[in-house]
């Protein structure tokens, strides 16, 4: 029987590099974002290309009520999720006491409610069979505080944090979760949260990888039941830094990095 993977934010970036890792092995298919079009494109590109079954349903994350319609949809059609992949996400680079605060509160809605969420609504069907895997998408974002990104660090600290406890509480289940931390790619995502111009996206130390590369890290990590992904060698040294060093140090480092380059 195939396998089905439920992937949010699928319409592009890392999502959309995930769909083509999980149909190349021949896993069916649940795309899910808020652009119907992109989403049609990619399922009909990719059940044509591996004869997979590629199903599309629209929805917006960032309303508290998605995750449930998601869930239902899946149980209509009768639909067994065995990898739950939580990529949907966006952040905004700005000083938090002039963020607009509806913005704020749809990324903790995106960020971090619809993931626990999903992961709840789908985590005891996996336990039932004893077989499952669900991929978080966080960042190395997740290693130290972020100023001028302050709410988007937290979020994603609060992603890593939830899924190594998960994993922990799993061990021995047949299911996993495994937590992705890329650091800077080539994504949409600097031009939603307005970082195009942010030192980290500009400096040379930093090696701006590619959405592809990455998918393909979290997805054999995954696979393999690797708890952390840290895609990138230069991103992994950054990160142990952050966790071993004074924790001033990384802030400020991280505060630096996040202002834009003048």
């Amino acid at each position: 029987m195939a396998k089905t993977a439920l992937i949010s934010g699928a319409s592009g970036g890392i999502g959309y590099e995930l769909a083509k890792c999980f149909a190349n092995d021949g896993i069916n298919l649940v795309l899910i974002a808020r652009t119907r079009e992109k989403l049609e494109q990619l399922a009909s590109d990719l059940h044509q290309k591996h004869s997979i079954e590629a199903r599309v349903f629209v929805a917006d994350l960032s309303h508290s009520s998605a995750p449930g319609q998601i869930f239902e949809y899946t149980q209509k059609e009768s639909i067994r999720v065995d990898y739950l992949v939580n990529n949907a996400g966006f952040g905004i680079r700005d000083a938090f006491s002039i963020m607009d605060t509806a913005q704020i509160l749809e990324m903790l809605q995106l960020n971090v409610t619809a993931l626990t969420h999903l992961t709840r609504l789908y985590l005891p069907g996996m336990l039932e069979q004893e077989n499952g895997s669900v991929l978080n998408v966080a960042s190395t974002a997740a290693f130290q505080p972020g100023p001028w990104m302050a709410v988007y660090y937290a979020t994603k600290a609060y992603v890593l944090s939830l899924s190594e406890a998960l994993a922990n509480e799993l061990s021995n289940t047949g299911v996993t979760v495994t937590a992705l931390c890329p650091g800077p790619t080539r994504t949409g995502f600097q031009k939603r949260a307005g970082a195009q111009n942010m030192q980290l996206m500009k400096s040379k130390m930093m090696a701006v990888m590619d959405a592809r590369k990455v998918a393909e890290a979290g997805y054999d990590g995954m696979m393999r039941g690797k708890k952390v992904v840290i895609p990138g060698l230069i991103n992994r040294i950054l990160t142990v830094g952050a966790r071993v060093g004074p924790r001033d140090w990384s802030t400020a480092i991280a505060g630096s990095m996040n202002k834009n380059k003048s």
